[in-house]
C-alpha cells in the first residue's frame, strides 16, 4: 500500500504531533550528519521543541565555534554593504557639492572680469564669494612671503660666500708681502765720523786712506 501525501500543516494532536517531531528530528540530524561527512562541511543545527527542549548538532567542533563564525561572516557582509552603501552616497554628495561649487566659481570669475554683473547673486552665494577672496588672498600673501624669505636667505648665503673669499684674499695678500719684505739698508753719511775715527752709525773701521806722493818743487801733498 502506497503511502499518502502529508499535508504541510500543523498536527493539531499532540501524541501525533510529539511522536512526528521525535521522528523527523532524528532523520534531520541523521541527514545532517550524512551530508557532513559526505560533503566535508560543516553543519550546524538548533532545534525547540513545543516545551522548549533544546537539541543541537554541531558537525565539526562546537556550537560556539560555529555561532562566531556566522556572526563574523554575517558582519562582514553586512557591513560591507552597508560601508558600499554609505560610501557611494558619500561620494554622490560630494561630488553634488563639488558641481556646485565650480558653478559658483565660474560665476565669480565672470563677474570678477567684468562679463557679468554680482547683481544676479543671492547673499549666500555672494558670501561664498567673499569667503573664497579671503582665503585666495591669504594664500597670495603666504605665497609671496615665502618666496621673500627663500630671496633673503639666498641673499644671506651670497653674503658669507663674498666675506669668505674676501678673507682668504686677504690672507694671500699678507703671505705675498711677508715673502718679499726687504730689510733697510744702512744709509752712511759722507764726511760724519766720530772720536774713533768710524762713521756715525757703523761698527766697521774707516778704511785706510792712501797717501799719494806727488813730486814737486814744495814737497809732499
Amino acid at each position: 500500500m502506497a503511502r499518502g501525501k502529508v499535508q504541510m500543516k500543523r498536527i493539531e494532536n499532540p501524541v501525533h504531533r510529539q511522536v512526528t517531531f521525535c521522528k523527523r528530528r532524528t532523520s534531520l540530524l541523521k541527514k545532517a550528519n550524512e551530508l557532513s561527512v559526505l560533503c566535508d562541511a560543516e553543519i550546524g543545527i538548533i532545534i525547540f521543541s513545543t516545551h522548549g527542549k533544546l537539541y543541537e548538532l554541531a558537525t565539526k567542533g562546537t556550537m560556539e565555534g560555529l555561532i562566531e563564525r556566522y556572526k563574523t561572516a554575517c558582519g562582514d557582509a553586512h557591513s560591507t554593504a552597508a560601508g558600499e552603501s554609505n560610501q557611494s552616497q558619500e561620494f554622490k554628495q560630494e561630488i553634488s557639492m563639488l558641481k556646485k561649487e565650480i558653478d559658483l566659481l565660474h560665476q565669480s570669475l565672470r563677474c570678477m572680469l567684468g562679463e557679468g554683473t554680482a547683481g544676479h547673486m543671492t547673499l549666500d552665494e555672494l558670501l561664498v564669494l567673499e569667503k573664497h577672496l579671503e582665503m585666495w588672498m591669504c594664500h597670495i600673501r603666504a605665497t609671496k612671503m615665502q618666496i621673500m624669505f627663500q630671496e633673503i636667505q639666498s641673499l644671506k648665503n651670497k653674503e658669507g660666500i663674498l666675506k669668505a673669499a674676501n678673507v682668504f684674499l686677504q690672507e694671500k695678500i699678507l703671505e705675498q708681502n711677508s715673502l718679499f719684505d726687504v730689510s733697510p739698508m744702512i744709509v752712511q753719511q759722507n764726511g760724519h765720523f766720530d772720536d774713533a775715527g768710524q762713521m756715525a752709525g757703523d761698527d766697521t773701521p774707516f778704511p785706510l786712506t792712501n797717501c799719494v806722493i806727488f813730486p814737486s818743487a814744495g814737497g809732499l801733498y
